[in-house]
């Protein structure tokens, strides 16, 4: 018998499969980050997305398993960027620069999992599918603390600094942005990062 072969069509097929699934993600996300994961209903992302509420099911088991995979997709590929800043060598300041600089990529790049991580994580967190959303927060603020205190052992901060103070101002002040921030806007990621870093590392106040 002949050697069946494939078409590129077929060869294609995983690929035009795993983008179809991300843009639906996409999609999930943005209508989970407008109107909250307990408001929002498959029939409402099927329709956004231009599907039979029933196609959604092909792709993904329940509305659970898309959240789920929105909020781990995103705190992956943070962390990935994380780890590799926490591993270059930088002064303290230098760390928390760049540390401040991907999460505002982070944010120009997946603003929709963002704001539902920051709506939803509090109550998610007890649940034992999404536990590893209480990991994670602990873990940030480990690194976040860890790095505040080096940069005040080494003299790089001021030695009176509630680095705990620190940590919150910074987690809050970085990830709000979520709220408000729109890709393609008047300013880069990395823009808002140096005026944010300008503010909360030298001040806004005009020194003597």
């Amino acid at each position: 018998m002949p050697t069946s072969k494939k078409t590129p069509t077929d060869a294609q097929a995983p690929a035009q499969a795993q983008a179809r699934r991300a843009e639906l993600l996409a999609t999930a996300a943005e209508v989970f980050a407008a109107h909250g994961y307990n408001a929002t209903t498959v029939r409402r992302i099927a329709e956004r997305a231009g599907l039979l509420a029933g196609s959604l099911y092909y792709h993904f088991d329940s509305k659970e398993a898309m959240l789920d995979e929105i909020l781990s997709g995103f705190l992956d590929e943070l962390w990935a960027r994380y780890e590799a800043v926490l591993t270059a060598g930088h002064s303290p300041r230098g760390t928390v620069e760049a540390l401040v600089t991907e999460s505002f990529r982070e944010i120009d790049r997946h603003r929709a999992a963002v704001a539902v991580y920051q709506r939803e994580a509090g109550h998610l967190a007890a649940l034992p599918r999404f536990a590893y959303l209480a990991d994670s927060g602990r873990r940030f603020e480990e690194m976040w603390l860890a790095v505040l205190r080096r940069g005040v052992a080494d003299g790089a901060f001021r030695a009176d600094l509630d680095v705990r103070l620190a940590y919150r101002f910074l987690r809050d002040t970085v990830w709000v942005a979520a709220s408000w921030y729109r890709p393609g806007g008047t300013h880069s990621p990395e823009e808002i990062a140096r005026q944010y870093l300008s503010m909360v590392l030298d001040g806004i106040a005009v020194r003597a």
